[in-house]
């Protein structure tokens, strides 16, 4: 956000960059999303009209990007662990910029070590419930069939497009914690959710009219107001114990997008705060 003194030691919040994109299916461009994010953050207000404070006050620290390994998926979901281990030892809250989804598995198990009891709330327009997807454990289009094997219930909002692998493990494992678009009950979605909750958002689960720049931008999906709307009852409901916001691929020319997504982190933050 532009700001010109960050204090770790004084931070509440952390921004943790992790420009990652070597499981991507189709548009690429989400490693330049972390920095996209933090470009169009210095120029947005800082001061939350809905508030009626200026959360940045509270102390935000953006790390170093993290560097991912070139060659595997696991290992970059490993040394995303550590890097969380670290801010969750610090007692900070965590703020996630990716990069693809698959990120967020390095995260959620470092918080699985750290918290005993929490949920994930997933807005997305995919389930990713596959077992494998190009051969990898640790593809995007896998990732919450990971954490669901940690034990970790999630509860998916936005969906709109599910493979026929995902419909028929949905089947077997019995899931009832599925919302898709354009439905979006809030008490429903959140009584489904424990008292603490990680939060995580595809940006895809947004609708491309207003979020084009995504890798699989799926049509009639969530509009802006609907997300905060969801955020603002959970954070009052539940407590958002982390968060991410990944799958941003910036369009080149378009900044509308970026500025989306850098205002809906600093929303996020301000509802936490």
């Amino acid at each position: 956000m532009g700001l010109d003194e960050q204090n770790y030691k004084i931070a509440k919040v952390v921004v943790f960059p992790v420009p990652y994109s070597s499981t991507t299916c189709w548009k690429t461009g989400t490693n330049e999303g972390p920095q996209a994010i933090i470009e169009a953050s210095r120029h947005m207000e800082l001061y939350d009209i809905e508030s009626g404070k200026d959360p940045s006050k509270k102390g935000i620290f953006t790390l170093e990007p993290l560097e991912p390994s070139k060659d595997s998926p696991k290992e970059t979901v490993f040394r995303i662990k550590k890097v969380v281990d670290k801010i969750l030892k610090d007692k900070k809250f965590l703020m996630m910029l990716g990069g693809e989804h698959s990120i967020t598995l390095g995260s959620v198990m470092s918080f699985k070590n750290n918290f005993a009891d929490f949920s994930v709330l997933q807005i997305d327009a995919h389930a990713d419930l596959r077992n494998l997807y190009e051969n990898s454990e640790y593809h995007h289009g896998s990732v919450m069939r990971r954490i669901r094997e940690l034990g970790i219930p999630v509860t998916q909002v936005g969906l709109r497009s599910i493979s026929e692998e995902d419909a028929n493990y949905v089947k077997k494992a019995k899931i009832k914690t599925i919302f898709p678009a354009p439905e979006l009950p809030i008490n429903k979605i959140i009584a489904t959710l424990k008292k603490n909750v990680y939060l995580t958002i595809d940006l895809d689960g947004l609708d491309p009219s207003i979020m084009p720049s995504v890798g699989t931008p799926e049509p009639g999906g969530l509009g802006w107001y609907d997300v905060l709307g969801l955020i603002k009852q959970l954070s009052k409901k539940r407590r958002i114990i982390g968060a991410d916001v990944v799958e941003l691929a910036p369009t080149a020319g378009l900044h509308a997008p970026d500025f989306l997504a850098a205002k809906l982190v600093y929303k996020i933050i301000s509802y936490v705060v």
